[in-house]
């Protein structure tokens, strides 16, 4: 048998069809530099931080106006419970009754009565209350 020498591989043989010399270097640029992988992090990291500063401001709001809503809506709730109230006395004091009330206590007199005004009425009512013994 004749001794076999090795042959060497023709270029397109080799991996990925490229000589050793241009195989260095697409393997070079395929493959991410350490400092480009961190720098590409960094980058990532900024643009979330950007996004981030962009979104505070309207979503602060949103949630300020929805506090604000809710306690205007509990506000109103209360001044129509007030009103309410309100429209109720007014009913009331609408009446015959009540407007007679106001009249006394303002001290109108009806035509056909008498005033008599009393004073010392503490006096009057205490001597009801301990009549004397001599009469």
């Amino acid at each position: 048998m004749a001794s076999k020498t090795p042959r060497r591989p023709r270029p397109s043989q080799t991996a990925g069809g490229l000589p050793a010399g241009l195989r260095r270097l697409s393997r070079r640029s395929f493959q991410p530099n350490a400092r480009l992988l961190v720098a590409r992090r960094w980058f990532a990291v900024a643009v979330l931080v950007l996004v981030g500063l962009l979104y505070y401001r309207p979503l602060h709001n949103y949630f300020a106006s929805r506090a604000q809503r809710a306690q205007r809506l509990d506000e109103v709730a209360k001044l129509e419970r007030q009103q309410a109230a309100l429209k109720r006395k007014l009913n009331a004091a609408k009446s015959e009754a009540a407007l007679a009330a106001e009249e006394r206590l303002l001290g109108f007199i009806h035509p056909g009565e008498h005033l008599f005004i009393v004073k010392d009425i503490q006096q009057w009512r205490r001597r009801q209350n301990h009549p004397r013994r001599g009469r």
